[in-house]
This record gives structure tokens, sequence and C-alpha cells, in this order.
């Protein structure tokens, strides 16, 4: 008998090695079986089950064409991705995941076109408009913790092919950002005027991303712990260095205070300078929202994701709102070095190197830049992860090719993965004299992207509550709330469009567009508003295709992706039990 214990033991031990074993040997011989059946399980493993239809299939058109809504919720329920993030790994991708050159760098034009007023009162809304965001968000997140999350919820309680639109919106979206935050890294180093060749860098920074991201959900969970960690300790650093600088205690003791919003003034080129810093401002918060994508490879997102929605509003006003009003009292938009400015003169300088650079503090300034670095090899980092599940769950859904779903034994969607990873050659673009106008486009592209993003989550918010209440559900039942609730959502919704607005007007007609020529009108508008014809590209052809229907509230399904089945009584406990704590600490957790 105790001989065949051992030797279950060993063999059960044998047989989990060669199935999640981290060992080299052992991942070497799992790699060499993947490769040896890999077209076969990929083939295999599309098939959908159709035990997972448990009602009449999707709306059928005048042509036969299908969309299953009900199948797309089960797939993304169901997707094989691992649930190993932990609540200290969301509440850093929340804190941190979205500081990167938008904040660092692109402020630098934002200020150069608009004035320190103008970047306070664009970043302030968008903020705003995140605040409410989030939280929606968040709300359906931990009802719903799917794959593909917003694009999703999209799919589900608006319509197929909105969803269809949205999820490769914001695929493309991350795909450039990728390219975009290698581009950044080139510009970045090119302030100390390095003589190596801009290729050799973005091969390194490619190869750094692709690396981490090849570890599957942990690798890129703990590399963005350590860097919003970084990023996070910089902010801090920067605004206790800024304040000192501004009330004089810099190397010279010069008083700063408020002169530069006087001279050379608070805002530059009027309201119109005002809503040309919107898209700057989409940029810099993109990636926000990831927190909400995530959810599908939480362990605990009931517990997880609610401390690190609400952990948005801080990060918010502390690292953006905060920094930036330093940035503009030490930095005025008239400096030369700025982005967006005439010279060539160390052009692509942060303003936050520059306020350094102004107060005379040595090294100080290239520590900054630094960090720049790590900023945007987090960006990078989110980009392939961010494009790479929303490509598996589109996939999924049927709406993207199959084999983009392909999830290997370790949870990660290795097939999209890759695809990602190969966009990043497109950064090799640097090494080019047309580095600047590649920056200006992807960031045209990838900053109104997430206004179209935000928005439908919003719009997908305000429909599920609509549903869950006719569907005769209670609130009671939901383990997160948004604070902003369903008027919130209506706020962010409208604010989104506002932007849309404004950013239409100021590309049809930018800042001294009358001493443009036609084709460099033209180009600015496309520049502004690139990602809208990409969205009606994608919207318009399917919906024709399919004859997709906008999605009722008594036919949306409220059930599929809940992961308790007794939530209601463990919400009863829950809250039981935090009625019994003290008021600081109700208090604290309402806003953390």
């Amino acid at each position: 008998m105790e001989k065949y214990r051992k030797a279950s033991r060993h063999g059960s031990a044998d047989f989990s090695s060669s199935i999640t074993s981290p060992d080299l040997e052992t991942g070497w011989v799992q790699k060499e079986e993947d490769q040896g059946n890999f077209f076969h399980r990929t083939w295999d493993g599309f098939k959908r089950d159709p035990n997972h239809l448990i009602s009449a299939k999707g709306v059928v058109g005048a042509d036969g064409k299908v969309f299953d809504a009900e199948a797309a919720a089960h797939a993304t329920a169901d997707s094989p991705l691992h649930r190993s993030l932990k609540g200290r790994h969301l509440q850093m991708i929340a804190i941190g995941g979205s500081i990167g050159t938008g904040l660092f760098v692109g402020s630098g034009k934002a200020l150069a076109t608009g004035g320190p007023a103008s970047l306070l009162i664009a970043f302030s809304l968008i903020g705003i408009m995140l605040y409410c965001t989030v939280h929606a968000l968040g709300e359906m997140a931990v009802a719903f913790p799917v794959a593909g999350s917003f694009s999703a919820y999209s799919t589900r309680f608006l319509d197929p092919a909105w969803g269809f639109a949205m999820g490769w919106n914001y695929a493309l979206q991350w795909l450039v950002v990728l390219p975009l935050e290698v581009v950044a890294a080139s510009i970045t180093i090119d302030y100390w005027g390095s003589p190596i060749s801009n290729a050799v860098w973005v091969t390194i920074f490619l190869f750094v991303i692709i690396a981490i991201n090849l570890f599957g959900v942990k690798g890129y969970a703990e590399a963005e712990f350590i860097f919003a960690i970084v990023k996070v300790i910089a902010v801090i650093g920067f605004i206790i260095l800024g304040i000192v600088l501004d009330i004089g205690g810099g190397p010279d003791g010069s008083y700063i205070g408020g002169q530069y919003w006087i001279n050379p003034g608070a805002f530059h080129n009027g309201f119109k300078g005002l809503c040309s810093v919107f898209v700057t401002a989409s940029f810099a918060f993109a990636g926000t929202e990831l927190v909400g994508l995530a959810a599908a490879e939480t362990a605990n997102p009931r517990k997880s994701l609610p401390t690190a929605v609400k952990q948005v509003f801080w990060r918010i006003c502390l690292f953006y709102i905060v920094s930036l009003t330093l940035v503009g009292l030490l930095v005025p938009y008239t400096d030369h070095r700025l982005i967006g400015a005439s010279s060539d003169y160390d052009a692509h300088a942060s303003p936050f190197v520059i306020a350094i650079a102004n107060a005379g503090i040595q090294v100080l300034d290239s520590v900054m830049n630094v960090v720049i670095m790590i900023a945007v090899l987090s960006v990078g980092n989110s980009s392939v992860y961010g494009s790479s599940r929303t490509l598996a769950a589109l996939a999924e859904q049927n709406q993207a090719p199959k084999i983009l779903a392909y999830i290997d034994k370790r949870g990660r969607p290795l097939v999209a993965i890759i695809f990602a990873s190969s966009l990043g050659l497109l950064a090799y673009v640097a090494a080019s004299p047309n580095q600047d106008a590649a920056f200006t486009w992807m960031v045209a592209l990838s900053g109104l992207s997430s206004i179209f993003t935000w928005g439908s989550i919003c719009l997908s918010h305000i429909r599920f509550r609509k549903a869950w209440k006719m569907q005769g559900h209670s609130l009671d039942e939901l383990a997160f709330l948004s604070q902003a609730g369903v008027i919130g959502s209506w706020l962010g919704f409208v604010l989104n469009c506002l932007v849309l607005v404004a950013q239409f007007w100021t590309g049809f007609a930018p800042v001294g567009y009358a001493e443009n020529t036609t084709s460099e009108n033209v180009q600015n508008f496309f520049q502004a508003y690139l990602a809208a014809p990409i969205v009606l590209a994608f919207y318009i052809p399917y919906k024709l295709y399919y004859k997709t229907p906008f999605m009722r509230c008594v036919d949306m399904d409220l059930q599929t992706g809940m992961r308790e089945l007794n939530l209601v009584e463990l919400l009863a406990e829950e809250r039981a039990e935090q009625a019994a704590w003290p008021k600081w600490k109700r208090a604290y957790k309402f806003f953390c």
C-alpha cells in the first residue's frame, strides 16, 4: 500500500509538472509538444460547443447572416485566461497604469498650444469624465468580469455592430501605441544628444516589452507594479520639488509664483487653444480603463476592483492636476524647447525636464528623463496587454479571425500577443527624419479613440441600469455601485460628445488655419479626427452585413459572466460586517 501511495504521489507530481511547472526543462518539453500539435489544437479549439446555446440563435438578417449575441456572451465569460491578478496589481495598474508620455511629453505641446489655464481646464474636464466613466466600468466589471470588458459590454448592452467597432477601435488604439511609445523613447533619448542610432534604442525597447508579455499576465502585472511605483515616486518628487522652486527655494533663490500666468499669460489662442488641448488630454488619460479589462484575469474582482476604481479619483487629482499646475507655474508656454515650438533646438524635451533645467539644478533633469524612459516602457507594456486581450475577446465573439483567440495552457493569448508585438516594428520609423510626423499621427489616432471607448462605457452603463431595473432586479444585488450613478454616466457621455464636437471644430479650423495651405488644413483635420472615420468604417459595413439589432432591455443577458451564484447572501453578510465598522473606516473605504 505504501508503495502504491508513493507511486501515486510520484505520478501526480509528474502529471502536474507537465502542465503547470515553471521549471525550465519541463517548459521546453511542453513547448515542443505544443509545436507538434499547434495547428490541430487551434483548429479544434475554435469549434463552438452547441451546448452553450440555451435559447434560439441570434437575429437572422434577410440574407441569412447571423450574429449570435448569446454565444458571444458565453464565449467571453468562459474565456480560459488565467485569473491570477491580485489586489496590489490592480491598484498599481489603476494608479500608475496610464502615467506615460501623454503626461510627461505630450503635455508640452498642450502647454505651448493653449497655455497653462487651458491645460488645467482641459485635463480637469477629462478627469471628471474619467471619474464617472471608470466608476461605471467598475460597476459592470465587478458584476460581469468577462474577457473584452467594455467592448463586450457594448455588444451585450448596445448593439453587436457597435461592440465590434469599439473592440477594433480599442485594439487599434493600443496597436499603434506600442510603436508610438518606442518612438517617444527615441525622442526623449535625443535630449542627451545620443550619437547612437534610434534604431538601436527601438530594438532594445521592443525586446524588453515583448519579453515581459511572453511571461503572461503575471509578468505584465509584476512589471507594471514596479513601473508604477517608480512613476508615482517620480511624480510625487516632482510635486515637492516644484512647490519648492515656485516659492523661491531653487539654487538662485528667485520667487516665481504665478508670474507666467501674467506674462506671457494664462491662455494662448483663446477658446480654440483650449479645445485643441482636449485630444492631448485624452491621450494622456488613455489606459485608465485597463483596470476594467484586467477584471477577467483577476482572482477576486468583487474584492479587488472597487478599491482600484476608487483610487482613480486620487490619481487624477494628485498626479495630473497638481503636477500640471506646477508645470504651468514653472514653464512659460513660449519656451522654445516645448514640443510644438518652432525651434528645433531641444524640441523634444519634456516640460517636466524643462522645469528642472530652468531652475539650474544639475543632473536632476536627466534623472527625470530616465523616469520618462520607464514610463514609456510601462505604457508600451500595457499596449501589448490591452491590444492582445481585446483581439482575443473579439475573436472569441467571432468578430476577429479565430486564430487570435488561441490561448495556450499558461493563459496567454499567444497569437494575439505575437500579432501586437509585430506591429511594434513600425517604431523603426523613429530612425528616419519623419519621426515627428509619426508621433503626431499616432497621438491623433490613439487619443480620439479613447473618447469613443469612454462614451461607449457610459452609454453601456446607462442601458445596463435600465435593463437591470426592467428585469426585476434591485441595486442591492450589485456588489459595487458607481459613486457617480447613472447621472454620472450621462455627464460622462455628454462630456465625451462635447469633446468630439470641440475636436471637430479645431480639426476643421485649427489655430492659424488662415495661414496654411488647403492641403495642410486637410492634413490637420485628419490628424485631429482620424479615429472617427475609422470607427464608422468598422460599424457601418458590419451593421449592414449582419443586420444586427439594437439590444432591447428585456432581451439583454444579465446572468452570463457572474462568478458567485450566492452573491445576494455574500453581500448581505459583508454589509452587516461593514455596518459595524467605525466611522473613520467607513469614510476611508468610501474614498479608497
